[in-house]
């Protein structure tokens, strides 16, 4: 299947003014084609935030180098289609690209990755270690860590001031759903989740579900959701929905940020509030009660860096993943929405005192965890995510519900050729 996909070209100068241009006008400034002879890399991206941080960094290394990069801005599906071998139109090969950690057992599998240790790249001690785990394969890196996407919990100031509630009260799910269904009782939507995908139904849900000590596979990456701790998430998940409504991200963004809504789980990369703006978010604690054991609960959504293994110049672009992956480098991302896996950048004194959010970003990231490293996750939270939209709908009960999905999902992973990795990141506790 050809997909469509929008090309910038995005060289010194033009930078700023390109990136206030819609599409169409940039392809008309920009072009195409390249001249003849010249030097280029070739990058795939996750279009948004995560994309604007890279760009901004390009200019310098073109400079430096002498080499253009050619940018393309792509959404995660059809940025996932063309790194696992699909075709999509307006792109036809690449050299550096970045990727969801969520599909590495996948890439791995086919092959698509360079090797960034026999290249010569590898990280230094100021990235946070557990953001490193799943970039490894039989000892070599093949994915650097450079977006710190992990699940946090957003809420709006006011709305939570109005029923006695503040950051520091959120410590455990029910205080959560004690806020929630308080907000409601206003008139307002107590807790908002993602209902537009199978994949967001799932991941939204998983920081609940790790809570309660429970999680979605084995240690040989079988189905475990018929059991104690997912049907006991999964009722207090349907109390907490039950104060609010799905709605896709940028609605539930905009009706937290005007105070139509309370909380919702998110990803730094969605929003940076600053002490001014009437969202923030903070890290989940894992714990259910004030006096319950404390778990993992936030879910990491990195999106990493890496090579072609079809690249043409794999030299140079694993210089450029090192540029990128500088510390000062990093650094200067922030104030445009960066979040850098490193402690150096989410400790720093001066960004804590204008962003104070990534405290707890940096808490998050330290004690995250990572969706099972498995070659079928997408085949795995389509199933899932199916039984959890009739759960949630009271189309069927939880009992009945899980018991379904569990047959369901054995039936639809077997011969599932999940690689056999050194960092097999599956149970999470």
């Amino acid at each position: 299947m050809m997909r469509k996909t929008v090309l910038t070209r995005l060289t010194g100068v033009l930078l700023t003014a390109a990136m206030l241009l819609t599409p169409a006008a940039f392809l008309t400034s920009c072009g195409n084609s390249s001249k003849e002879g010249e030097k280029i890399l070739t990058l795939a991206l996750r279009e948004g935030t995560y994309a604007d941080v890279v760009v901004s960094c390009l200019p310098a290394f073109e400079e430096q180098t002498g080499y253009k990069c050619e940018v393309h801005a792509l959404s995660e599906d059809d940025l996932h289609a063309l790194l696992s071998g699909e075709s999509v139109e307006g792109i036809s090969s690449y050299d550096v690209c970045m990727a969801d950690s969520s599909w590495t057992a996948e890439l791995l599998a086919k092959e698509r990755l360079a090797d960034l240790t026999a290249l010569g790249y590898g990280p230094d001690n100021d990235i946070i270690p557990a953001t490193t785990r799943i970039a490894y394969y039989n000892g070599d890196m093949y994915l650097a860590p450079y977006y710190g996407n992990v699940t946090v919990l957003m809420y709006n100031r006011d709305l939570l001031k109005q029923v006695g509630y503040d950051a520091d009260d959120l410590s455990c799910l029910e205080n959560i759903l004690d806020a929630a269904q308080k907000v409601n009782a206003l008139g307002k939507n107590g807790f908002l989740y993602r209902g537009d995908t199978e994949n967001n139904l799932v991941v939204d849900f998983l920081p609940i579900l790790l809570s309660y000590g429970g999680w979605v596979v084995d240690q040989s990456n079988e189905p475990i959701v018929d059991t104690d701790s997912f049907s006991d998430a999964l009722n207090y998940y349907r109390k907490l929905v039950a104060t609010g409504t799905a709605m896709p991200k940028a609605d539930l963004i905009k009706s937290i940020d005007s105070g139509e809504s309370a909380l919702a789980i998110a990803w730094p990369g969605w929003y940076t509030p600053d002490e001014s703006t009437p969202a923030n978010y903070c890290a989940l604690t894992g714990k259910t009660s004030e006096n319950s054991i404390s778990f993992n609960a936030n879910v990491y959504g990195i999106w990493m860096l890496g090579i072609s293994s079809e690249s043409s110049n794999p030299e140079m672009s694993k210089e450029l993943i090192s540029y990128l992956m500088d510390k000062d480098v990093q650094r200067s991302t922030i104030d445009i929405g960066g979040v850098p896996c490193r402690y150096s950048s989410l400790q720093d004194p001066d960004v804590l005192a204008e962003y104070p959010q990534y405290d707890a970003v940096c808490k998050a990231l330290k004690g995250g965890t990572y969706r099972p490293v498995m070659e079928n996750w997408s085949t795995f939270y389509t199933v899932l995510g199916g039984y959890l939209k009739s759960i949630l709908d009271e189309d069927i009960s939880v009992n009945i519900g899980l018991k379904q999905a569990q047959n369901a999902l054995e039936n639809a992973l077997k011969g599932d050729t999940t690689q056999d990795r050194d960092t097999h990141d599956t149970i999470p506790f």
